[in-house]
């Protein structure tokens, strides 16, 4: 009927994958609501699927196609329906992906996530399938490095923000430097300008993501380095705002932003990463209450970067290393860059610099040519470094791997399920004890919401990243205190679990602390 008004479009973001990947739907569905369309939590009713994959495991694949098959018979039900892939998988799959599913409406890949609503607009125009795979982000406007609000919409108090894409290394069992490409950072300004934004809006937490958190900021100062003038005008880096004279040197603000203050005012200005920088930098910003990071990768973790998380009052105490293995021949085949040993000494480090530090890692179980004796230098290593946590991995061969090339040498999947339960065992033994040690502290605690097992529970995050569930009702004669999703608590630790810890409310907004520098810890360097 004339002046009916006309219901906006729904839509659906699926998510399949690591943390990059919940930033890069966070974006994604932020320019679609940017676009006229509502969020929905319904498939069935949406008019806008969008799937951004991952393609780290076999099992990955396997989720994707079959969601797309269900789709197809959504879409055959609701005409008008779009679907659109991108993200790790659409850029490794590409053209294969259409034929696999012809009825998917638009697909792009890792580099060009901005451009997905004017890819379905194509798409819904032309009344064909769309698919756009850059091999490389265009850099030259800045537009895929626009957050597009980096704020999470289960956790409406914190953000992701991404200070880097791509990666560098050549783990053999890792796909991403193939579908991410190399590593390009940030502007170190850019992203204290971000954090600033985000803390003005109400947000208290910001998790850092990169392939490679410990190396950001290489390549700026690498090409920024004294003795290469215009390199950064060439590298497309720089916004066009009068950073570079027309001689191609550098104004000293164009330094600033490019890489913070601290490296500007280096004599030397040497090529280093930035990320302990940057951990003092957006650590310092007004209501930022705690600052996360993920991942780092152990051959990188520097001293200043463990100086600074110890000194930097607002970044947690919570550190995510990476193991994969413990037996060093394992290692050398991952080419992962570090021994056990050198592992070893450098959670001590951290550990010794930074006072209740709480470490998780990653362990693959079963890569190639893994024996016996290999598995047990792992179980071995695991149990001196006793985690708090550990995320536990069955092999899984990706195409274009170097790993999986070594089909000659698999592990029989009987061998590793058995090996997998051993390293379970041991991994929740340690996780145990540390949980069972925080017993009658009070911790500080930032609410999540209502426990999803039990309801008449909250459930908060300590600054060690654990989860614990709690009463709301607090202790019987304390005073009342706020619970509400986003507030920050006092929690009194009565029981301990493998994977979480149970408590008693006894108290609202903690006191702010200060930290003291602690004695410098020294890595040992060894010869190569």
């Amino acid at each position: 009927m004339p002046g009916e008004a006309t219901s906006p479009r729904k839509f659906v973001v699926r998510t399949f994958g690591c943390q990059m990947n919940e930033h890069d739907s966070e974006r994604i569905a932020s320019l679609l609501v940017a676009d006229g369309l509502e969020r929905t939590t319904d498939v069935s009713e949406a008019d806008v699927v969008v799937l951004n994959t991952c393609c780290i495991r076999q099992n990955a694949d396997d989720k994707l196609y079959g969601t797309l098959g269900h789709l197809k018979s959504l879409q055959a039900e609701h005409p008008g329906m779009q679907i659109a892939v991108g993200g790790c998988l659409a850029q490794k799959d590409r053209d294969l992906l259409l034929e696999r599913a012809p009825h998917v409406n638009a697909v792009f890949g890792t580099h060009n996530v901005g451009r997905v609503t004017a890819l379905l607009g194509q798409a819904r125009e032309s009344g064909e399938s769309v698919i756009e795979i850059l091999e490389a982000p265009r850099l030259d406007d800045g537009s895929e490095f626009a957050t597009a609000m980096a704020v999470r919409s289960d956790l409406p108090y914190a953000a992701w923000v991404t200070i880097q894409m791509g990666c560098d290394n050549s783990c053999a069992f890792c796909i991403v430097p193939s579908v991410r490409g190399p590593e390009v950072s940030r502007p170190f300004g850019d992203l204290v300008r971000e954090v600033e934004q985000l803390a003005a809006a109400g947000t208290v937490e910001i998790t850092l993501l990169g392939q490679n958190v410990n190396s950001y900021g290489r390549d700026l100062t690498t090409r920024l380095r004294v003795g290469a003038p215009g390199l950064v005008h060439q590298t497309g880096l720089v916004h066009q705002t009068g950073l570079v004279h027309q001689t191609g040197l550098v104004h000293q603000t164009g330094l600033v932003h490019q890489t913070g203050q601290r490296w500007v005012d280096e004599g030397a200005r040497r090529p280093r990463p930035l990320f302990a920088d940057l951990l003092r930098a957006v650590g310092s910003v007004e209501g930022i209450r705690r600052v996360r990071f993920i991942s780092p990768h152990p051959k990188d973790l520097r001293p200043e970067t463990i100086a600074a998380m110890a000194e930097t009052e607002a970044v947690c105490e919570q550190l995510h290393l990476p193991l994969q293995a413990g037996s060093d021949r394992v290692l050398a085949a991952m080419r992962r860059g570090y021994t056990a040993e050198r592992y070893l000494e450098r959670l001590a480090a951290a550990r010794a610099g930074i006072e209740d530090l709480a470490v998780s890692t990653d362990i693959i179980v079963g890569f190639p040519g893994e024996t016996d004796s290999d598995f047990q230098a792992t179980l071995e290593v695991v149990a001196e470094a006793e985690y708090d946590s550990a995320f536990t991995f069955i092999f899984s061969p990706r195409p274009g791997t170097r790993a999986a090339e070594m089909a000659e040498d698999f592990v029989p999947s009987e061998v590793i399920a058995e090996r997998f339960e051993q390293l379970r065992i041991v991994v929740e033994r340690s996780a145990l004890a540390r949980h069972r040690a925080r017993i009658g502290r009070v911790e500080e605690a930032l609410v999540e919401g209502p426990s999803k097992k039990d309801p008449s529970m909250l459930t908060g995050r300590t600054r060690q990243g654990k989860l614990v569930h709690f009463s709301p009702s607090g202790e019987p004669g304390a005073p009342a205190a706020s619970s509400a999703v986003g507030d920050m608590v006092q929690v009194r630790i009565d029981s301990a679990a493998p994977h979480h810890l149970r408590g008693t409310l006894v108290g609202g907004e903690p006191p702010r602390r200060h930290r003291a520098p602690r004695v410098p810890i020294r890595i040992p360097v060894h010869a190569s």
